[in-house]
């Protein structure tokens, strides 16, 4: 025959009891951790995107400011130097000294036309043999 259980005994918490709820609490605290490295690894990936895409940011505005600086400074620079060329062709002349002819400005040039390229076929090289 078999034995009945005592109800009695399987309500009382025993050192069984409480080893099994600490594996169980360990576990489920390993988890969270581990999800908890993922998402913060996620965020920081995140994260540094945004980053990146902020210095871009900032790079693209301090080039902007930089070549709007350039574009007021320079003609003001180039009448400058006209300006004290003009002062000083009087003063270089009756010292008998001539300034250098100045070279005419370059125009752009235009690009070359395409060439069509035929494509060439691999060749085929030994084993071993290193280029």
């Amino acid at each position: 025959m078999v034995a009945k259980k005592n109800s009695r005994a399987s309500k009382e918490t025993t050192l069984r009891h409480v080893w099994l709820a600490a594996i169980g609490a360990a576990v489920v605290a390993r988890r969270e951790a581990r999800t908890a490295f993922e998402i913060a690894v996620e965020e920081a990936g995140k994260l540094r995107g945004r980053a990146g895409y902020f210095a871009a940011d900032a790079v693209a505005v301090a080039r902007g400011g930089l070549l709007t600086v350039a574009e007021r400074v320079e003609p003001k620079l180039r009448q400058a130097g006209g300006d004290i060329e003009t002062r000083l062709a009087p003063v270089l002349a009756k010292l008998g000294l001539t300034p250098k002819p100045r070279r005419p400005v370059r125009k752009a040039r235009q690009p070359a036309a395409k060439s069509r390229r035929v494509a060439r076929t691999p060749v085929k090289r030994a084993r071993g043999v290193r280029r």
